[in-house]
């Protein structure tokens, strides 16, 4: 038998988890290590815990060339199928090292209808409403396609040391988000 034979290989979707937390042990970080474990079979993924490393946004500096920690978070981001950001609340607002990665991409685009799951995950409710206010509002003057939004609490979670166990509600409750990234 000849003939032409074309084979599809069916790769799984890239999703980028950023931590928005300015702690270099932050648990927000432990909780996107915990997604990505779980859920490795659909996604492939990259992490970045180094929103603290970037230089302070200052308008005048996108005149120059731009840094290049920042060149690699652009790129990641435009390679991604989809994003999750994780978020604490400081102050009831989002953290200032998200705040101003968020203002290192405002005028670039690359979040510009890019599917992205907002997650905050504070201590216990009521905390995270407002940061989650304040991401939606930076999201959506940056044209991102929000395709739902998640308030995780660290009292419905398990710690043992800094790994966390998710609950089976918990964990279907992600799921059923996450699958929003594949319809």
């Amino acid at each position: 038998m000849s003939g032409l034979f074309l084979y599809l290989i069916m790769s799984k979707p890239n999703i980028l988890g950023i931590c928005g937390s300015a702690s270099k042990l932050s648990s927000n970080f432990e909780l996107l290590k915990t997604l990505s474990i779980k859920f490795d079979d659909k996604f492939d993924w990259i992490l970045t815990n180094e929103l603290r490393e970037f230089p302070l946004f200052r308008p005048e500096d996108l005149e120059k060339e731009t840094p290049e920690l920042i060149q690699k978070f652009k790129i990641q981001i435009k390679k991604a199928d989809a994003i999750i950001i994780v978020a604490p609340e400081y102050t009831h607002n989002i953290p200032a090292v998200l705040k101003n990665a968020l203002e290192w991409l405002t005028a670039s685009g690359e979040f510009a209808n890019k599917p992205l799951l907002p997650i905050t995950f504070t201590p216990a409710p009521p905390r995270g409403k407002y940061a989650m206010q304040s991401l939606l509002e930076s999201l959506k003057t940056m044209d991102a396609k929000v395709i739902t939004q998640l308030s995780l609490y660290k009292s419905d979670v398990k710690f043992d040391d800094y790994e966390i166990s998710l609950s089976e509600e918990i964990e279907t409750m992600l799921q059923e988000a996450m699958n929003l990234f594949t319809n």
